[in-house]
């Protein structure tokens, strides 16, 4: 078989991975947003976002449903959404977004990692002024007139728009996000993802080898059942 195909087999097999973790994040968002609003999508616009959001990634149709059913069951279990704040090595910031039925095991896997990975658990709050909260919208650029469409967008909130590797991308403030969503579907515009992001407001230079021990830490989060989302200001 050869390296080549140990290569192809691991890059398979993280590819894999990586699709995995995806859809368990998108299969809590579909259920606390059952949880908050009700399973049907056309009431429940967080719900609409994140069915959205998993059929971008590819994620099953039966997939969706099942997770829809099993979150307008009495017995599945509560998510509480919680935002933990700190430092990476070099003084690099960093917010991780969890979602958990266990308050004590996430924060002590969330401390766990800070301390292994070289960096430290900051105050809830701290890190806020680093970063700005955006809707981050994208959608597919065939068949669509950019300047048009940003003329069309104004009125809905779009702060920026700009095209990357065949998707329009459309930033708006945090509070234009619902507004948003609303323009592109009534223009019927097929959106591939929405997203509330921390998006920072400076980055910091690293070199290289500082970069991996940041990465280090980034991906022990990324690889966190508890974790939803991570941001950091590293350039």
């Amino acid at each position: 078989m050869g390296r080549a195909f140990e290569f192809r087999k691991a890059r398979k097999f993280k590819r894999w991975d990586k699709m995995s973790k995806a859809f368990t994040r998108l299969g809590k968002e579909i259920a606390m947003s059952v949880k908050e609003s009700g399973p049907n999508p056309e009431t429940n616009s967080r719900l609409r976002t994140a069915i959205q959001n998993a059929k971008g990634v590819n994620m099953p149709k039966d997939r969706i449903e099942a997770a829809i059913k099993r979150a307008s069951s009495k017995e599945e279990k509560d998510y509480e959404e919680v935002v933990y704040e700190g430092y990476a090595p070099h003084g690099i910031a960093v917010v991780v977004e969890c979602a958990t039925d266990n308050l004590n095991r996430t924060v002590a896997n969330v401390r766990m990692h800070f301390s292994k990975g070289g960096g430290s658990l900051g105050k809830t709050g701290s890190l806020d002024f680093m970063f700005d909260r955006k809707g981050i919208f994208k959608i597919s650029s065939e068949g669509v007139n950019l300047e048009d469409l940003e003329l069309e967008l104004i009125d809905f909130g779009a702060e920026d728009i700009y095209e990357h590797e065949n998707e329009i991308i459309i930033e708006t403030p945090f509070t234009e996000f619902g507004n948003m969503q609303k323009g592109l579907e009534e223009k019927g515009l097929e959106v591939i993802s929405a997203e509330v992001q921390r998006i920072p407001t400076t980055r910091t230079e690293l070199t290289e080898e500082q970069e991996e021990e940041v990465m280090g830490l980034i991906e022990r989060f990324e690889e966190d059942d508890d974790v939803q989302a991570v941001y950091h200001n590293m350039a």
